[in-house]
């Protein structure tokens, strides 16, 4: 038969209070020094950029394709394709036909990519350590309390979740253990961290903390990862031309005129 316990109010005031707050600022400071981390990007030579962005021109033309006129999408694809097939956006001569073109550079001698994931093993570390300290820290002190109870009514499958630290087969599952309250605070106070930090937060263990993945658009611009091997922009640009030629272009305003006459009618 369950029984209903009665919590000492000193564990709210020296487990439940002390423990919430520990782990809020623990998020905060965790923010502040990925911040701290943080090194301004460095500035990519003009001919890198460039060729970076004439690939993401094609992609562009591609998707937004049927809101340009028939005369506006001819002529771009035409200079595009020509672009891709000479080589004009190459920050290097494409190699001649028959030759060999030369090796791609090690990513691991290049300073810039080094730079890259030094900085992003500083920023997991960060994120890394903290939550093993304050987990040992949690069973060390905090191991075997029952802090709170929840409001609401639950099924027997959450009890693994809400007890774990405290093996007891006829507590109802509605109570919650300090571990379980770790493992709560951890994920539940992510809006919180929104509310304060804003949207784009290094404490938020949620899914918008890829917001702060120093590699997210990297992908879309057509910038390699760090360490990541070199692109072949060559093939890049022959496979950009292909999906060019075979795009299905449709003008949104074909019949504008016979559409709107229809609607008002």
């Amino acid at each position: 038969m369950q029984q209903d316990l009665i919590v000492d109010p000193a564990i709210r005031d020296w487990v439940l209070g002390p423990l919430t707050i520990i782990l809020l600022l623990s998020g905060l400071v965790r923010h502040y020094v990925t911040m701290l981390l943080n090194t301004p990007p460095k500035a990519e030579p003009m001919l890198v950029v460039r060729e970076q962005r004439a690939l993401a021109r094609g992609l562009v033309l591609r998707t937004h394709a049927s809101y340009l006129p028939p005369s506006s999408f001819l002529a771009l694809k035409t200079h595009l394709s020509s672009a891709y097939t000479s080589g004009a956006y190459l920050k290097a001569a494409p190699p001649a036909e028959g030759e060999k073109a030369p090796p791609p550079p090690n990513p691991l001698t290049d300073p810039g990519a080094m730079d890259g994931m030094t900085g992003m093993l500083k920023k997991q570390a960060v994120s890394f350590l903290p939550q093993t300290v304050l987990m040992y820290y949690i069973g060390y002190f905090y191991n075997g309390f029952v802090l709170t109870r929840l409001p609401f009514p639950l099924t027997l499958r959450f009890k693994s979740m809400l007890q774990r630290g405290i093996e007891t087969a006829d507590m109802d599952v509605t109570w919650v253990s300090s571990v379980s309250w770790y493992f709560l605070c951890l994920f539940g106070l992510n809006s919180v961290y929104q509310l304060l930090l804003g949207e784009e937060n290094a404490a938020d263990s949620g899914p918008n903390a890829a917001a702060m993945n120093p590699m997210a658009g990297m992908m879309g611009a057509g910038q390699a990862m760090p360490g990541a091997p070199a692109q072949d922009f060559v093939k890049l640009f022959k496979t950009e031309n292909e999906n060019l030629e075979i795009v299905e272009y449709s003008w949104v305003c074909d019949g504008v005129e016979e559409r709107l006459l229809k609607k008002y009618q």
